[in-house]
């Protein structure tokens, strides 16, 4: 049996309940208009009210690329593992996304070089992938 060991915690983690109270609700008003961030929106799994939650986010080929700079283990993360799906807004577009994944890359290899130097410094290495959602087909 194999044994998977989880990451270091990220080096920002002890301040995830500043930033959820005060430094995302005023990031919340650029995230969509900067390169490299968005707003994530998911149900809550226990309240089923809408959370959105500003993301270091990149796209690979089709897929989204979400660092997690507060590690795997929050609510945000959780929700959208619990749903399967989330509403991501960037660069002025909104999208569908489903087939949430988490996966460790110490290296951080799909994240832009300067991204990548920084995300070091912070200790991320856990990331998720989402795909965008195949558009429902017309019901006759």
């Amino acid at each position: 049996m194999t044994t998977v060991r989880k990451p270091p915690p990220p080096r920002m983690a002890f301040i995830s309940p500043f930033t959820k109270r005060v430094i995302n609700p005023l990031t919340r008003r650029v995230a969509t208009r900067l390169p490299g961030f968005g707003i994530i929106s998911c149900q809550g799994r226990k309240s089923g009210k809408t959370y959105r939650t500003p993301m270091n986010v990149f796209q690979d080929g089709g897929d989204w690329i979400f660092a997690l700079t507060y590690g795997s283990d929050v609510s945000w993360v959780k929700n959208v593992l619990a749903s399967g799906e989330a509403v991501l807004e960037v660069g002025g577009r909104t999208i569908r996304l489903t087939e949430p994944e988490v996966f460790v890359d110490p290296k951080r290899r799909l994240m832009p070089p300067p991204v990548r130097f920084f995300l070091g410094l912070m200790r991320v290495s856990e990331f998720m992938r989402m795909r965008p959602a195949r558009p429902e087909p017309d019901v006759l």
